[in-house]
């Protein structure tokens, strides 16, 4: 390492207070002990009513909804959204075994990352935020950022029993799953999805598709996740 960028390094920790070779980390500290904001009263409901809140909010921002009962019936659902749209029977799928063990019959799926080329990308979602229907999507090796931006449709599947009513909890969730694994880790990357992709940046006219997907679906499972 260079004198010039050890003394760089050197003014970094001393403004965040720390000294070379200390094995504490503030950054992950102030992520594993954050206290909670205030939590809007349309976060505190029941949780039927904090999914009803979700499917509302979703829709008001044009996002399409679907309620399923069991996981198994996940194909069925990207098939109907599929047919609706006239859409090719071809989805991308998040390399997940949930999903690549699932009967898809009548569709053609390939797991991976999302490429350009791609029509339709099916994910799973980490959680939901009732309070503005927001989709909360966790990246990691079975769950490829690129699947929620880069094809034209966009379809996420969520358990209800993930939809939480605000956004602390979802982040209380990330912590409590670090501390399962034994890791302090958080996810690389949190994408907050809420609604397709719009802009109105021309003219003030609103544009859907501008910097992601064109449409946004999210199946619903109200069987609790295994």
């Amino acid at each position: 390492m260079s004198d010039a960028r050890a003394q760089i390094l050197d003014r970094i920790r001393g403004g965040l207070g720390r000294k070379a070779g200390d094995p504490t980390n503030p950054a992950i500290d102030r992520i594993q002990t954050h206290g909670k904001n205030l939590i809007p009263d349309r976060g505190k409901l029941p949780q039927d009513q904090q999914v009803a809140l979700f499917i509302r909010e979703a829709e008001r921002v044009a996002a399409t909804t679907a309620k399923i009962p069991h996981f198994d019936n996940v194909p069925t659902a990207v098939g109907d959204y599929l047919r609706r749209h006239n859409l090719p029977a071809e989805v991308k799928i998040a390399p997940t075994e949930r999903l690549t063990a699932l009967a898809w019959q009548a569709i053609t799926v390939a797991g991976g990352r999302g490429e350009a080329s791609d029509g339709v990308s099916v994910s799973l979602a980490f959680g939901g935020v009732a309070e503005t229907g927001t989709l909360v999507m966790a990246s990691s090796p079975e769950s490829p950022n690129t699947l929620n931006f880069l094809p034209m449709d966009h379809i996420v599947v969520i358990s209800a029993a993930d939809i939480v009513g605000d956004y602390e909890t979802v982040w209380d969730r990330f912590r409590e799953r670090a501390r399962r694994a034994g890791t302090e880790v958080m996810p690389r990357t949190v994408n907050l999805i809420t609604g397709p992709s719009r802009t109105a940046d021309i003219e003030q006219t609103l544009q859907l598709g501008a910097h992601g997907p064109q449409r946004l679906h999210i199946v619903i499972v109200d069987e609790p996740p295994a």
